[in-house]
């Protein structure tokens, strides 16, 4: 028999006379090793295989432990199943659909006669411990397809049959763990006593494949990971998320509002759209430090322009119609398309590029009921959105100025950490290979070239293009997609798109599609929990309120007032009969940097002081030197306070 090398990460060769499973491998390296495997990465895919799965002739592998930093993930997709053979044995009469780890967790969705209530999570939580403690091995087997749906069909669980009937192979894979079994693909634990902490966190209604012509179903939620520490602290997160919900924020702070009226559409308060009108002023003034012209381009559109850029074939379940004296419009979801016609309509010499458009033009997109969620997941929304129209020779530069302006927006906003994720075609795409090759290929360069670490993203590019994806981490360590530079070189295609070259013939342009917060409603949920409604001085709605204590004060806070608000400051008047600490307690709930307290002893040396919202207090203080720090903290956008940290950077 011919013998099976196997590949590990040091390039060292395990060498076998059959194809051996990743088990095998590791315990052919030593008993620790392979007590702690719990799945394998294959020829550097990001997907983690099963670790019974055979592994063929020269096949390079990394094991996943229990110390990988993705050992969860695994562990996981074994507490689903475990989470399902616990409310099965609670309540036999439950049927199990599917079971998929998301991020941070799992979920399960039942068919059940029963509503499931927090009542019951102790229930389920005491009956999966059991199952944890018998340590039941996880065995793998492959049935006929036929076997599998007789035998899933004895026991009552149709949604089991329409999905194996739906996979369309021959055979499948079940899983058993004990006296139970499920119809999976994996991965899995070698054995339930390597799940070590489990935690039920709540239960919804969900549709059945997500549709809401069939059957509701409720979807238990839940989380589990290889250490009780991590869970711990997870659990902290989850409980410090619920504070910094901005949706809670934004009622408790009058920022927006929804209305049954326009579902999936935010409603901004005056004091909302400051932070709105903020962002976008900042990133108009970097706008022109980098040369970007901003463009106005219409709403709605005849559909022969969605039918030249794709979206019609490969987006339609997201747009929305409408006919008008009897053609069919769209309302833009996105501004490409527009942006096309735009530079279509002039000549462009090669010395014209780059091409920079911004544009914050209202977008409309379709989201299903269930999955819209306060600002981060919308119907209606603005982008700063932005295309260059570049030469192939200059792609890599403005992918490092891409980076460049996206790295100061974040420093700016405090957003420190962020990691870039390389996102190729994905399976519905538009475009010839070779043209996906060529964009991929462009992007992989451009990246090594300026030295920017990616993580590959398979498949999870736009439907026109391959793209950098910008994950954001907040301050409680969860990520964020914003960001975004997608390298296209379909739509100009499509769109015939021209530049005359230095050679005097005409050339295809790139098009990079690129975002820096993306869209500005889910941008500004998403800073709300970052920064738990403490936004910076610049930022915040109500930057200054000034607390009145004696009637002798209330000429010199309205002469505040109006002088600080020419000044450009954003600033409101207490003049409430109200206890002072009340007053001062008020403005602290509302998060706001600066209290400026009048008093007698105030009034008589003409000065102030000063309290900021951290509880800080600083008496007595000149007029004068006040505004200048306040000036200051605007002007150059600081983070923090000047008055709490006088030694900060105020330059950019």
């Amino acid at each position: 028999m011919a013998t099976i090398e196997i590949i590990l990460p040091d390039q060292s060769i395990k060498s076998f006379d059959h194809e051996p499973t990743a088990l095998e491998v590791a315990q052919s390296i030593g008993s620790r090793l392979a007590q702690d495997t719990l799945g394998v990465r294959i020829n550097g895919q990001p997907e983690i295989q099963d670790l019974r799965r055979p592994l063929a002739h020269r096949s390079k592998i990394e094991l996943i432990t229990t110390k990988s930093a993705d050992a969860n993930e695994v562990i996981r997709h074994s507490a689903a199943h475990i989470l399902a053979q616990a409310v099965q044995a609670l309540w036999p009469e439950v049927k199990v659909t599917i079971g998929p780890v998301i991020q941070d967790g799992f979920f399960y969705d039942f068919d059940s006669p029963r509503n499931f209530s927090e009542e019951d999570f102790e229930k389920i939580e005491k009956k999966m411990r059991e199952i944890i403690h018998a340590n039941y091995p996880l065995v793998r087997e492959e049935w006929p397809k036929e076997k599998a749906i007789e035998t899933f069909s004895k026991l009552g669980e149709r949604f089991k049959v329409e999905i194996i009937r739906d996979l369309n192979e021959p055979v499948v894979s079940i899983y058993h763990q004990g006296p139970w079994f499920d119809l999976c693909r994996g991965p899995h634990v070698q054995s339930t006593g390597q799940v070590k902490a489990v935690k039920v966190l709540s239960v919804a209604g969900a549709y059945w494949r997500g549709n809401e012509k069939n059957p509701m179903l409720q979807r238990i939620y839940a989380t589990a990971f290889r250490d009780p520490k991590e869970l711990e602290l997870h659990l902290k997160n989850l409980e410090e998320a619920k504070k910094r919900d901005h949706r809670k924020l934004g009622k408790e702070l009058g920022l927006f509002h929804f209305h049954e009226l326009s579902p999936g559409s935010p409603f901004f308060t005056g004091k909302g759209t400051v932070i709105y009108n903020e962002l976008q002023s900042f990133l108009r003034e970097l706008y022109r430090k980098f040369n970007y012209q901003e463009v106005i381009t219409p709403q709605i559109f005849d559909t022969q322009l969605f039918q030249t850029s794709g979206h019609l074939e490969n987006y339609r379940e997201n747009m929305y119609f409408t006919k008008i004296d009897e053609r069919d419009f769209s309302v833009k979801p996105m501004n490409c398309p527009g942006h096309c016609v735009l530079y279509s309509q002039d000549w462009h010499s090669y010395r014209d590029l780059p091409l920079r458009m911004a544009d914050f033009g209202r977008l409309h997109r379709f989201e299903k009921s269930g999955a819209m969620h306060g600002l981060t997941r919308v119907r209606t929304f603005c982008q700063d959105d932005g295309h260059i129209f570049c030469t192939q020779d200059q792609v890599e530069v403005e992918i490092s100025n891409f980076l460049e302006l996206l790295h100061l927006v974040y420093k700016t906003l405090g957003m420190n950490e962020y990691k870039v994720f390389l996102s190729t075609r994905p399976e519905k795409r538009m475009g010839s290979d070779s043209l996906w090759d060529q964009a991929e290929s462009a992007l992989k360069k451009a990246s090594e070239k300026n030295n920017i670490p990616v993580h590959l993203n398979e498949g999870d590019g736009a439907f026109y293009g391959p793209k950098l994806d910008v994950m954001f981490v907040d301050a409680i360590r969860r990520s964020w997609q914003l960001g975004t530079l997608q390298l296209d070189l379909n739509l100009p295609e499509r769109f015939n798109l021209k530049y005359v070259g230095e050679d005097n013939t005409e050339h295809r342009p790139v098009m990079l599609h690129r975002a820096i917060l993306g869209s500005l409603e889910r941008f500004i949920g998403v800073y709300l929990e970052h920064t738990g409604g403490h936004l910076p001085f610049w930022l915040h709605p109500v930057q200054i309120k000034i607390l009145i204590v004696t009637d002798r004060a209330l000429e010199m806070g309205q002469r505040l007032q109006s002088h600080w608000k020419a000044l450009g400051f954003r600033v409101e008047l207490d003049l409430r009969n109200e206890k002072l600490n009340f007053k001062i307690r008020e403005a602290q709930l509302e998060k706001i940097p600066y209290m400026v307290i009048l008093g007698d002893k105030e009034v008589e040396q003409k000065q102030i002081s000063v309290r900021h919202r951290s509880g800080q207090n600083f008496n007595f203080l000149s007029i004068e030197s006040v505004v200048q720090k306040w000036t200051q903290e605007k002007e150059h956008r600081l983070l923090e306070s000047l008055f709490t940290n006088p030694n900060q950077e105020v330059s950019h």
